[in-house]
């Protein structure tokens, strides 16, 4: 799954589009200005980057050129409020990958982020290769290299399989699942997670390279019987 960072100062402005992207089943790192961003990336692996230009302790463009010039040259989406439209020459000069005119709309927001993954060719990545397994995120398949046979998995249960194997041995709480995958927040129901567990697990039933492991009193992982090739 894609994780893209959402650097907002703007808390309900920030809530709204890490919502979006979640429902959209990208995996969010939210925060409030740049020096945050910054520390979440020395941290974990960032596919995108949006912020906002205008934010206290580091702004957009002292992230954006602390990035490029340590060689970072993760996609980076700026916003910019209306009045700050003549300022984007700096954001270019800079290499800022595109930006955004507040008030964004939501539908283009995501457009913007699926065509700067695809022209930074991290769509084709989306696969995970095992010995006898393969997934392919993009056409949310279930491919036995061996027979070549593959089935496509309704898209809550690819997305939940894709996260456990994606890090196995890693345990996510059923909170955790529900909201990456259902992008829920309020109203969660932990049997969802159960049942689309149930689901896989009969159409995985007796898969060479994997399984599904319950973790007593906290959710579940992905256990790897052989390792990716």
């Amino acid at each position: 799954m894609f994780t893209i960072l959402v650097a907002e100062d703007d808390r309900s402005l920030n809530k709204i589009i890490k919502t979006k992207l979640k429902q959209n089943h990208f995996t969010v790192y939210p925060v409030f200005n740049g020096q945050e961003a910054l520390d979440v990336m020395e941290e974990h692996k960032v596919d995108l980057v949006i912020t906002d230009i205008m934010m206290p302790v580091l702004d957009g463009y002292g992230l954006l050129k602390l990035l490029r010039e340590t060689g970072n040259k993760t996609p980076v989406l700026m916003i910019t409020a209306k009045s700050q439209f003549e300022s984007l020459e700096e954001a270019f000069r800079l290499e800022v990958d595109d930006y955004l005119v507040k008030p964004i709309r939501l539908p283009e927001l995501l457009l913007r982020v699926q065509a700067l993954l695809r022209r930074a060719g991290l769509e084709a990545e989306q696969k995970l290769v095992f010995a006898h397994t393969q997934l392919d995120y993009a056409q949310l398949t279930m491919t036995d290299l061996v027979t070549q046979t593959s089935i496509q998995l309704p898209p809550k249960e690819f997305y939940l399989l894709y996260k456990l194997l994606s890090r196995p041995e890693k345990v996510f709480t059923r909170l955790d699942l529900l909201d990456d995958i259902w992008g829920m927040e309020d109203d969660k129901d932990e049997r969802l997670v159960d049942a689309c567990v149930k689901r896989l697990r009969q159409k995985c039933k007796g898969n060479p390279d994997f399984d599904i492991l319950a973790v007593r009193g906290l959710g579940y992982k992905g256990r790897l019987i052989n390792g990716k090739s």
